[in-house]
């Protein structure tokens, strides 16, 4: 329990470990910074009590080299820290951006849909901002910090009745610098939600962009739309409003201690208790003091924002994922699929996707997978494929619970060709190859020829070299399954999952679907979701699912006839 609790910020420790010599570094670098910052105030109060008042030529010749020469190791001091700063954040991006994205590709596909889009695509954004606070301004003021003390105690050397001004307005400075943290990480996470919930409409825009064209959808989301977006630069504006509130504050108590300086300074030169020069030196170490203690008022935000994303980011990182490493080599399976007493909800309030279902799929057969729509069809196949996990009840491969094998094993062993067909940006090739990393140039174009897609691609100008755009958007919907469905073949798994696999296609490239489907089931399980009377008729054994259970199993010969009973058959289904 101690572990997930400590979960949200202790996983950054680890991650920064590495960079603890670059941070040595860095703060040594500062350190340097700081003492060669002291250069100017002292030059400029010599100046006036030695050179201006007694004709010091040659005085302030010999000052004049020195700050001469101190600022050019001060511009060599800040180049390099600058290129420590870019070390760090080139380890950060590199570190913590693929360490989430591991993360996303090992979570569970439930966990994944259990929230929208957007909250995914914002754990990006928090990688950013926590780059940026780590190896950007907000890192190079908390390096500076510290060493403000050496300008209060430079202060209290060269101008020791002047101190207790600084003294008595630091506070003031951080009492600033806190509320408005405070109050601006409170607003700053009500605009952060805000957004999330439009640019999660947006992103659903988007995905269905089709949809809204062709429907003339317009008229229905702009209202919504107008909503989320009044509603996100409203609050945007009151942020905004209550950040440049502190931030003109800051700026007035800046210059307040600076009339309060010169004006007790001034006192204290009449009482001839201070010099000329070194008021004029306090006012400029003032600067370098009340300067970092201003940014506070500002960079208080971004140190809220930053224990924002690292619990946002520790939380993610905390939730449990699918099995990555298995004990021992296994072998090829030879491909029997059972269910035992297996249920599943997508919510706890509602009735069972999945409801005790027992049933077993013969090795090297064709079953077809039947029944109404939300009957549960597809949610079957996803535990098959173990991309949900039964609540109770297992799945089994050849005998063996499938949750104690790796998310890259079951893919190895269960092809699987989803409804919706997704293409990724890239070449034919690349997509087909994609089910099975290190696939020959011989096993694309055998999964290209058993799904029925080689001639098409053959066609093409480039061939398989050929782009196919975002989503595959340069391709027809009849092509992107079948290319979909080589990708599934490719590592000529034992099992295959079809899920409607002739939606888009012509009753040609039916009939040649069902003779690939029967070469297939020669070889391997294919399990088929299918409403396709061409299909139906090839089919071994058929399935039939009514409200989550299993209303019937067994031979298509005994099956179908009772389907059908009370209607006449489809055509060129086998009685």
């Amino acid at each position: 329990m101690s572990a997930m609790t400590d979960a949200p910020t202790s996983w950054l420790k680890p991650l920064l470990e590495p960079m603890r010599p670059a941070l040595r570094e860095l703060m040594v670098t500062s350190l340097a910074i700081n003492l060669v910052a002291l250069t100017v105030p002292i030059f400029i109060q010599q100046v006036y009590d030695r050179v201006v008042f007694h004709a010091g030529m040659s005085t302030l010749q010999g000052l004049a080299i020195g700050v001469t020469v101190l600022l050019g190791f001060d511009f060599a001091l800040r180049t390099a820290r600058s290129r420590l700063m870019q070390r760090v954040s080139l380890h950060i991006d590199v570190a913590l951006g693929e360490r989430l994205f591991d993360k996303l590709m090992a979570l569970p596909l439930r966990r994944l849909e259990t929230r929208p889009l957007a909250s995914w695509q914002a754990l990006f954004r928090d990688v950013d901002l926590i780059r940026n606070t780590l190896s950007g301004a907000t890192a190079v003021l908390l390096a500076d910090l510290p060493f403000v003390i050496i300008f209060l105690v430079t202060i209290l050397i060269i101008a020791p009745p002047l101190a207790w001004v600084f003294l008595a307005l630091l506070p003031a400075f951080l009492a600033l610098a806190w509320r408005s943290g405070a109050q601006l990480a409170s607003s700053g996470e009500k605009e952060r939600a805000l957004m999330s919930g439009r640019d999660g409409l947006m992103a659903e825009m988007l995905a269905g962009r089709g949809t809204i064209k062709a429907l003339d959808l317009e008229h229905a989301i702009r209202p919504l739309w107008e909503e989320r977006q009044a509603a996100t630069i409203e609050q945007s504006i009151e942020r905004g409003m209550r950040a440049d509130g502190y931030m003109t504050a800051g700026l007035i108590l800046t210059m307040l201690s600076t009339v309060a300086l010169t004006g007790v300074g001034a006192l204290l030169i009449i009482e001839q208790q201070l010099t000329v020069g070194a008021l004029v030196a306090a006012n400029v170490l003032a600067g370098r003091l009340f300067g970092p203690l201003g940014q506070l008022v500002g960079a208080w935000r971004s140190f809220a924002a930053f224990r924002q994303s690292v619990r946002r980011l520790g939380e993610a990182l905390a939730l449990e994922e699918d099995r990555r490493d298995s004990g021992i080599a296994r072998e090829r399976p030879n491909g029997v699929i059972a269910c035992e007493a297996a249920v599943f909800h997508y919510d706890p309030k509602l009735k069972p996707a999945i409801d005790a279902v027992t049933l077993t799929f013969p090795a090297h057969s064709l079953t077809a997978v039947v029944g109404p729509n939300g009957c549960g069809k597809t949610t079957l196949l996803k535990l098959i494929l173990g991309l949900y996990r039964p609540e109770t009840g297992r799945v089994l491969l050849d005998g063996a619970d499938i949750a104690q094998f790796t998310r890259r094993e079951l893919a190895d062993w269960i092809g699987y060709l989803p409804q919706e067909c997704v293409l990724f940006d890239g070449t034919i090739r690349d997509n087909v190859a994609a089910g099975s990393p290190g696939a020959s140039e011989e096993a694309v174009l055998r999964a290209a020829r058993t799904a029925g897609v080689h001639r098409a691609v053959v066609d093409l100008p480039d061939g398989y070299a050929t782009r196919i755009g975002e989503s595959g958007g340069r391709l027809s919907t009849g092509q992107r399954q079948r290319i979909a469905l080589a990708r599934a073949l490719v590592g000529d798994p034992p099992v295959l999952l079809l899920d409607e696999p002739s939606s888009s296609l012509d009753r040609q490239a039916e009939e040649e679907l069902k003779s690939t489907l029967l070469a297939l089931a020669a070889e391997r399980t294919v399990i088929m979701v299918t409403h396709s009377p061409v299909l139906l008729s090839v089919a071994g054994g058929v399935v039939v699912m009514e409200g989550g259970k299993l209303a019937a199993a067994g031979p298509a010969a005994t099956i179908l006839p009772r389907l059908f009973a009370a209607r006449p058959a489809p055509a060129g289904v086998r009685p």
